[in-house]
């Protein structure tokens, strides 16, 4: 168990399940959710040091052996449902929960019914670290915390949602029933513990309907500061191979530049370079790819850019690197100034 490792869900699952559940219980699904491997084919049992889970949760109590029953057993009982078609699912979140007198562990299963939220996913899907919710105060700042996550990908202005509909994902229908009080109790709250201690931060916007809040505006933020110890990004020796939204992407930019061994990261920063044209990524390694160079990703990270590379003409004479008449760089100088860019985006 470890605060590095990755929660998985499906988007769909993480905007059309709706459920209540206490903070603790929040933080051992997602502590269990962390453990499911990509390559899974079924919900395994998952072993749980007791005393590991409460140090993670940066809990220090002589009654920890007892509380995680009480937890597990109350969470049992919490069926939630999932709007699925025309089909409403109603399930639990465990299959069951073992404890063995003297060995301090604890077994816990997910319910079946979860397996196409969690499992085998290969697009439409949010990850994130572990370390991003665990020391949330707040029940509700983990669920808006994957509300914002799964619709930052969108790379839209905003993302706009009806309070009827935020109150509904969020199981607080019946809670702080004057706006000011859930706007100041639940939204400006989660504001800020995501600023503080998760990698993606926001700012909001009332929309009106005559004097009433009736929808608000979320606009979605990287968050520099936290980002280093919680994207997964960071050191793709601790991520599986996807990536939050653009796992699709990487896996064909890693294929199509199948002759340098390249990371996740740098295959996200050449999509990004690129603004997702998988065609002007193939063009240009078409090209580049036999260049010895002490910075080859940063080259393609340069030349990828829209405007940038000119796709030479045949019957142009040709030079011994790349056999083909082009605009003459300095590889020298192009790769200082890239260490510069990639300096000034982190």
């Amino acid at each position: 168990m470890n605060k590095n490792y990755l929660v998985t869900k499906s988007n769909y699952f993480i905007m059309n399940s709706s459920y209540d559940l206490s903070l603790e219980e929040q933080k051992l699904i997602l502590t269990l959710a962390s453990m499911v491997q990509p390559e899974d084919e079924e919900f395994k049992p998952y072993d749980f040091k007791i005393s590991d889970f409460m140090e993670l949760l940066g809990v220090d109590t002589k009654t920890k052996y007892t509380e995680i029953p009480k937890i597990t057993k109350e969470l049992m009982k919490k069926v939630f449902e999932i709007q699925e078609g025309k089909k409403l699912i109603q399930t639990a979140w465990l299959s069951s929960a073992i404890y063995e007198k003297g060995t301090g562990m604890v077994t816990l299963k997910f319910s079946p019914d979860l397996k196409p939220y969690m499992l085998k996913l290969n697009n439409m899907f949010t990850q994130y670290k572990l370390a991003n919710i665990l020391n949330m105060k707040s029940k509700y700042s983990p669920r808006i915390y994957e509300f914002l996550k799964c619709n930052e990908f969108k790379k839209q202005e905003y993302i706009e949602i009806d309070i009827i509909d935020l109150r509904k994902l969020l199981q607080a229908e019946s809670i702080y029933p004057k706006y000011n009080d859930f706007k100041r109790y639940i939204i400006q709250r989660a504001q800020k513990e995501l600023k503080k201690l998760s990698d993606i931060k926001f700012e909001f916007e009332e929309i009106k309907t005559g004097r009433k809040v009736t929808s608000i505006r979320f606009y979605i933020k990287s968050n520099i500061k936290v980002k280093d110890e919680t994207s997964i990004t960071k050191l793709d020796t601790e991520a599986p191979e996807r990536l939050d939204y653009s796992y699709k992407y990487i896996k064909e930019i890693k294929n199509i530049i199948s002759n340098h061994k390249i990371t996740s990261l740098e295959a996200q920063k050449i999509y990004d370079s690129a603004r997702g044209d998988l065609k002007q990524i193939h063009k240009v390694y078409k090209y580049f790819k036999n260049k010895k160079s002490d910075n080859f990703v940063g080259t393609m990270i340069s030349m990828v850019k829209p405007g940038v590379f000119q796709e030479p003409k045949a019957n142009i004479p040709t030079d011994d690197f790349n056999n083909y008449s082009q605009r003459q760089y300095d590889f020298n100088d192009l790769e200082k100034g890239l260490l510069e860019w990639q300096n000034s985006e982190e």
